[in-house]
């Protein structure tokens, strides 16, 4: 298994914070953003990663990850995506040589989260997981991509809607993603969406619709850090975890 973390975009969201660098270097209590999703792989044995970035501040990476070594990581790429609000599959499909035929976990630069997923790495077989978190403000789940459950059998996601304006269940996708070699085929059966991104949700359905997508509820603490809530949750949390 190899580890794809997504660290791209313009960040407007957080102006003036990522007028000086790329939202994903901002710190999180005592190191940068980053840092964290590279642990969340490293803990799960995933010490190959690539790191796809974008924007004008994409060589600040540099200078503070080197080659990773520090973080636990054996091999560390680099990948430049030119449309910086291309959408999270475009993205993703700079990873297919990195990627190489293995299978992937995706997760995106700006979650930071305890949990451990290394069992659900090592079980990994074929097809698609992802990972959700509950979540009960109804205005905070419309910022994702929230699961329909069928019936009677609510253990099934039976579709994906992208930032819904009438969520359909509680649940929120975490940002954090497992798949096979396939995934890059399906990317490209992709057209961008009415934002004009290619949509990491049209290829979760793909996988619905293949009946080859199951999911996990992430276990512990996950924020994404995508907004000035979100960023001083996640600092409050592990500066509190770190006993300060």
């Amino acid at each position: 298994m190899k580890g794809v973390i997504l660290a791209g975009g313009l960040a407007t969201r957080l102006y003036p914070l990522t007028y000086a660098t790329n939202k994903h270097l901002l710190p999180i209590f005592d190191r940068p953003m980053i840092f964290y999703p590279i642990n969340t792989l490293v803990k799960a044995g995933i010490t190959e990663v690539l790191i796809v970035t974008s924007g004008p501040h994409a060589g600040h990476f540099l200078r503070v990850l080197k080659n990773g070594k520090e973080l636990g990581v054996t091999h560390l790429e680099y990948a430049y995506q030119e449309r910086a609000n291309g959408g999270i599959a475009d993205a993703l499909k700079l990873a297919e040589d990195f990627a190489d035929n293995d299978p992937i976990t995706v997760i995106l630069g700006d979650n930071t989260t305890d949990a451990d997923i290394k069992k659900s790495v090592d079980n990994f077989k074929d097809g698609a997981l992802i990972f959700l978190k509950k979540i009960e403000n109804k205005k905070e789940l419309s910022r994702f991509g929230v699961p329909e459950f069928g019936e009677p059998d609510k253990s099934k996601v039976i579709s994906l809607e992208e930032k819904p304006k009438n969520p359909k269940s509680k649940f929120a996708v975490c940002g954090l993603y497992m798949y096979d070699k396939h995934v890059f085929d399906l990317i490209r059966k992709c057209t961008p969406s009415a934002r004009d991104e290619l949509e990491i949700t049209d290829v979760n359905n793909l996988y619905i619709k293949e009946g080859k997508l199951s999911w996990e509820e992430l276990k512990g603490f996950w924020s994404d850090t995508g907004t000035f809530d979100t960023l001083y949750a996640a600092n409050k949390y592990w500066a509190k975890k770190a006993g300060i």
